[in-house]
């Protein structure tokens, strides 16, 4: 068995802060600390559920967040960014079995988190087909691109109950809830103790019930907070400006939504 991690940490317990999600600010390094924490436990479900290979993508921000010492010695682990459309889940194609994504945060506009964004927090919010996009259906319409189920998913409340919605087969762990610039979290211990067990489990299952389908065709609006990005980028080759902050842009191919974002968020 084959797993693919992708890791955020805005979506990681106890975080709350932007300050506590940068790497050079002194707030970061108990919460990276916790991210490595969460990643490692998903590495042991998954080796303790079969697991014979992990690829481990660190994806947020500068992407070198994770201590890689901590680690089991058996995986994997992307650092820094390579500069390719397929960003989060970077090194992901069709070798792999499944995807597990930790640290996940709810979508821009949602107002489940203090953190809340889609890609890029210049943004008012991403739409496909007419549904808000959080990062998870960004990324888990990428894995589907190469057939491979996203088995699992930890973050705040807001994201794992949108999980449900699109597939209730994902196995999720809720860590914390947010209400208004606050957080609620569980124990960073309980987190790690459970966020290991249930990788295991639905490893252990027929997590092929977890792959989303992807849609025929893909009718995107992307919303900037400053109508000067939208003009600019509504030069983009198919873009069009729909209103003076807001572009649309549509295709039957979901790499090319993926070099969309690549280039204008």
């Amino acid at each position: 068995m084959k797993i693919y991690i992708s890791a955020d940490i805005e979506g990681i317990t106890g975080v709350t802060s932007w300050s506590e999600t940068e790497k050079n600010h002194s707030d970061h390094g108990d919460f990276a600390k916790q991210m490595t924490k969460e990643v490692k436990a998903a590495c042991e479900g998954a080796f303790e559920a079969g697991a014979s290979e992990i690829y481990i993508k660190d994806a947020h921000d500068s992407a070198r967040n994770i201590d890689i010492n901590e680690l089991p010695e058996e995986v994997l682990i992307q650092r820094g960014w390579a500069g390719e459309p397929m960003c989060m889940v970077s090194g992901l194609d069709s070798s792999y079995d499944a995807a597990l994504f930790i640290g996940y945060h709810s979508r821009a506009g949602s107002g489940d988190s203090p953190l809340a964004h889609t890609l890029d927090t210049d943004l008012d919010y991403i739409k496909i087909n007419g549904t808000y996009a959080s990062e998870f259906l960004i990324n888990a319409y990428a894995a589907a691109l190469h057939g491979v189920p996203v088995a699992f998913l930890s973050g705040d409340k807001g994201l794992t109950e949108e999980v449900n919605q699109v597939n209730s087969h994902i196995s999720t762990v809720s860590v914390k809830e947010g209400i208004g610039k606050s957080t609620i979290s569980i124990h960073p211990e309980k987190a790690v103790k459970e966020i290991k067990a249930k990788v295991k489990d639905v490893l252990k299952g027929d997590y092929s019930l977890c792959k989303i389908e992807l849609p025929k065709g893909f009718e995107v609006e992307i919303a900037y907070k400053n109508h000067e990005t939208a003009f600019r980028n509504s030069f983009y080759p198919g873009a069009k400006l729909i209103s003076p902050k807001v572009i649309a842009y549509s295709t039957h191919d979901y790499y090319e939504v993926l070099r969309l974002f690549h280039f204008l968020t």
